[in-house]
């Protein structure tokens, strides 16, 4: 390749009209904007089909709600430690698969995201947008199946509204998680450190979850109040037994609650709880920080 000399005159000219072109292409154009959100939409759902709904994921989540199905099969209303249990199972696995997923996200795709970026073929916003408005029907699919199987299968509250309420639950709590998984992907854009990372994080939520430990240590408490697993898994527990109050005087605890499992559970873990309302502006607040989190950690390649 040959290099011609070029004068100052004309090397002023290039410049000038570079950085003209810079600053067209840095002005905010609506129209363009949603055109580039809309092609990498596709090309996100395109990408996302085969990733979420391959048959060792879908294969995964079925086994995992059987299983749990035929564990807690039509599980009675009495057995108060084991519906807990089953709540907090559902809390563990819906926390721990989507962050974990969604951890790989950036770190997989930062070689494409840097040169299409440098070329300037759209705009951070627009990538950033149609990735996470293209995860919403692929993340939310497969939990709705495995709450379908699982509840009526281990005979939870036999109500439709109850259903829809812990549907609710879980759907937000998925995208919490993987929000949580996508911010902590932004900030090290390193598949193999983030995902250790991530599984540490987890297990710290998991543990201050509120239900293998009641009485936290003062050192670890701060740690169950940053915890996604420990509101959402109140949440559960809300929409099924409300304040404890009904389920206790079916049991006959107002008489002796100290001298059954049953009233025990439903003295540390029904009782008393944290109010579903703050739970859920706790929770919204968690879901826009991550992926804010997540926006800026990316602003900074």
């Amino acid at each position: 390749m040959e290099t011609a000399p070029v004068s100052a005159k004309d090397s002023h000219l290039v410049s000038g009209q570079s950085s003209e072109e810079g600053r067209i292409s840095n002005r905010f154009d609506l129209p363009t904007w949603f055109y580039q959100f809309g092609i990498l939409l596709q090309r996100s759902l395109k990408e996302r089909k085969q990733e979420s709904f391959n048959t060792l994921r879908v294969f995964q989540v079925i086994t995992a709600a059987i299983l749990a199905g035929l564990m807690w099969w039509h599980s009675d209303y009495r057995d108060i430690e084991d519906r807990l249990g089953l709540l907090f199972f559902i809390s563990i696995f819906w926390g721990v698969l989507p962050s974990f997923n969604a951890v790989f996200a950036f770190p997989q795709e930062r070689a494409i995201f840097m040169k299409e970026r440098a070329s300037g073929m759209y705009t951070l916003s627009s990538y950033f947008m149609a990735r996470i408005i293209g995860d919403l029907p692929m993340e939310l699919i497969l939990p709705t199946v495995f709450l379908v199987v699982t509840y009526w299968m281990a005979g939870l509250k036999p109500d439709l509204v109850t259903f829809l309420l812990t549907l609710l639950v879980l759907l937000s709590y998925v995208l919490i998680s993987q929000g949580l998984g996508l911010a902590l992907g932004a900030l090290i854009m390193d598949a193999k450190q983030a995902s250790t990372i991530v599984t540490v994080t987890m297990l710290a939520f998991v543990l201050t979850g509120g239900y293998y430990v009641h009485k936290v240590p003062s050192c670890m408490a701060w740690i169950k109040y940053a915890s996604t697993t420990y509101y959402s898994y109140k949440l559960f527990v809300n929409v099924q037994y409300g304040d404890g109050n009904r389920v206790s005087s079916l049991l006959g605890c107002s008489h002796h609650r100290s001298n059954t499992v049953s009233c025990k559970f439903i003295d540390q873990d029904i009782a008393g709880q944290i109010r579903p309302e703050l739970s859920v502006g706790i929770l919204i607040l968690m879901f826009v920080g991550y992926r804010l989190l997540a926006y800026l950690a990316l602003r900074r390649i």
